[in-house]
Order: C-alpha cells, then structure tokens, then sequence
C-alpha cells in the first residue's frame, strides 16, 4: 500500500469532514454524498543518470454533490498542485473534475 495516496486519503476525508472518500471505489459501492472518488490519473518522473530521482503521481480527483454551490469545490481547488478541470453534471448529481499532483 502506497503511503502517500493514505495521506492522500487523510486529508480528502479532512477537507470533506467525513469517510465519504473513495480509491477507486468498485461499482457495487454504495456513496453518499458529498463525496470525493480518486484515482491514479498518471506517473511523472524526473530523470538524471537514467534514473528516475523525482517521482510524482497525478490522482484525478472527482467531487460529487447534490448541491450545485458545493461548499467543498473552493476548498479542494485550494489545496497544493491541484487544478480544476472541469465541472459535469450526471445522474442529476454535480460533478466536480480535479487534477492533483501528490
């Protein structure tokens, strides 16, 4: 298990105030919402010597919520190396698409 996606997971349960935080969650999972699903998006590595020395993953990270003035769209766009791409609207529930680097 990857230490960091578990602080990762930490800190999206934190900024949510509840567990309703998922890593690619399987489809029979039932969600309430708000909630935060998360997945590994992308590997970027830094080379020298042929050898990777810096290693950072990108997380697609999707906020779900009833409420289309989400109150947690500001805050997860807040947090370090993350970027807002894009909001979506599906199953009559708001979508909220991130990239976060961690």
């Amino acid at each position: 298990m990857n230490e960091r996606r578990i602080e990762l997971h930490k800190i999206l349960c934190e900024l949510l105030g509840s567990a309703e935080v998922y890593f690619q969650p399987p489809e029979s999972v039932k969600m309430r919402y708000p909630a935060i699903v998360y997945s590994l998006n992308n590997i970027d590595s830094q080379f020298a010597d042929d050898k990777p020395y810096v290693i950072n993953r990108q997380y697609a990270v999707t906020l779900i919520d009833k409420n289309p003035d989400s109150e947690f769209v500001d805050k997860l766009a807040a947090l370090p190396s993350c970027e807002f791409v894009k909001p979506y609207k599906k199953d009559n529930l708001n979508h909220y698409l991130y990239t976060l680097y961690f």
